[in-house]
Formats: structure tokens, C-alpha cells, sequence
């Protein structure tokens, strides 16, 4: 298991892709990518009132930042590393008391979202499905949409004589094998 953990580092407004991009460039170039595993600016895109993706004059989607003037850092703190980030173009600093870097939690990481793993998806739509975790587990139902991107699926089922959709984390769902 890797020793490496999420830190934070702070930037320029406006540099935050440049500064992952350099950090990740000089990681590979130095052959350091053990030691600087990833770097990432957490985005979302831009939604209308109808829930479209917004898109730009060159056809990208619009993005906003999450955090912004913060990009995460995946690395094992050296004075190599510490050095690398905090005199990349555009960085202040790191979060943590004055120049020393703070490693997130498990469960900041867990919070923040920057650390999840896809669910594999083992069924398609219209295969049948049994929850197994959260307050549905055990009930069964029909896969209705895959969201992949969102790691999410809306699930057709039946309780008390109605059918009812529900969307739910693809990682609750498991296939029925008859």
C-alpha cells in the first residue's frame, strides 16, 4: 500500500489547472510519479434551468471550480516533493500551519470526494436487480437508466402494489442471476 496522501495546495486565483498540470508534468519528467501520484481540481459542469450542460463557443462544457484557488495533491511529503509544489508557478502554499502541509483525513478524503473509486457495473438496463445495502436492501427491482458518469442508476419497484423509480449509487445494486 502506498504511503502517499492527500494534501492541499493553494494557488492564484486562475491557476489552478496550470499549477496540476505543471506539477504532474514535472512529476513524470523527473520520474517521480512514485512519489507524486496524482493532482486534481475538482470541477463540475455548468447546468440551465432544465438540467443541459451548459457549453462554451467551442463546444466544452462549461466548469465550475469546487474549491476554487485549491488543488489536492496525492503524494508522499519529502523536502523534494514539499519543494516541487510549493515552487510551482502559481502556488502559495500549502493548507496546514505556516510552510508545513497537512495531510487530509481518510474521512476528509471520504468527504470531499476526490478519492472515489467507479463502481464496476455488472448489469444493464432492464436486467434485475437486488439492493444490497441501505434502506432498500433485500427489495429487487428493474434498472431503468445508468448514469455511469454519476455512478448512479434509477431503479423501477414495487412496493405496497405501486411501482416506484428510485436512483440510487450503482455500488448498492447487484445483478439477479436466475
Amino acid at each position: 500500500m502506498s504511503e502517499a496522501k492527500w494534501y492541499i495546495v493553494h494557488t492564484y486565483s486562475g491557476y489552478e489547472k496550470s499549477v496540476r498540470n505543471n506539477i504532474l508534468k514535472y512529476a513524470e519528467n523527473n520520474d517521480m510519479q512514485d512519489l507524486i501520484e496524482d493532482a486534481i481540481v475538482p470541477v463540475v459542469n455548468e447546468l440551465d434551468e432544465e438540467g443541459n450542460i451548459i457549453v462554451d463557443n467551442k463546444g466544452n462544457p462549461k466548469e465550475t471550480f469546487l474549491y476554487p484557488s485549491y488543488v489536492f495533491v496525492k503524494m508522499v511529503l519529502t523536502d523534494n516533493t514539499w519543494y516541487v509544489c510549493r515552487n510551482t508557478r502559481g502556488v502559495t502554499g500549502f493548507v496546514g500551519p505556516g510552510s508545513k502541509p497537512i495531510p487530509l483525513t481518510e474521512a476528509e478524503v471520504a468527504n470531499l470526494g476526490i478519492n472515489q473509486k467507479r463502481a464496476e457495473i455488472s448489469f444493464a438496463v432492464g436486467d434485475t436487480v437486488r439492493f444490497v445495502s441501505g434502506n432498500l436492501v433485500g427489495m429487487e427491482g428493474t434498472v431503468e437508466e445508468i448514469d455511469e458518469a454519476a455512478g448512479k442508476a434509477k431503479v423501477a419497484i414495487s412496493m405496497m402494489g405501486r411501482t416506484s423509480s428510485a436512483e440510487v449509487e450503482i455500488s448498492v445494486l447487484k445483478k439477479v442471476e436466475y
